[in-house]
């Protein structure tokens, strides 16, 4: 057994190339192998989003506070709030983050797939990003 004391892991700035905005990455678990599972609390500033993204065996979102967005490849964007759970299925290409005028944290839990947890592609531009979501 591990414990890990709260305030011993770094919060860690999230990387440009993934990110667009300021994004910060709380760590929770990345289990040694045979297990797979990753997770992290990732806390978005108003605006801020991930790129465009796929996981191998998918993803759960659950929103742990403020308001964000979500969207599929194809699909609308959608608005979520505190105690929302989202189910994204393996390699299906989204992005998630804040809306434009509130910030979002969340918890991003996947697994790896021959140690791969998320393939990133190109950023999400301002046009889609800046639409009207669905609720």
């Amino acid at each position: 057994m591990e414990i890990r004391a709260a305030g011993t892991i770094t919060t860690k700035r999230a990387p440009a190339d993934a990110f667009t905005g300021t994004v910060w990455h709380d760590a929770i678990i990345d289990a040694p192998a045979p297990a797979r599972v990753r997770a992290a609390r990732v806390s978005f500033e108003p605006g801020a989003r991930t790129a465009w993204h796929t996981h191998p065996l998918g993803q759960t979102l659950h929103v742990l506070s403020g308001i964000g967005r979500v969207q599929t490849w194809g699909g609308p964007v959608r608005e979520i709030r505190p105690g929302d759970t989202v189910w994204i299925p393996p390699g299906e290409k989204h992005w998630h983050g804040a809306s434009p005028h509130a910030g979002m944290t969340h918890l991003a839990m996947q697994e790896a797939l021959d140690g791969s947890h998320v393939t990133w592609m190109e950023h999400v531009t301002d046009e889609q990003y800046d639409v009207t979501p669905e609720a």
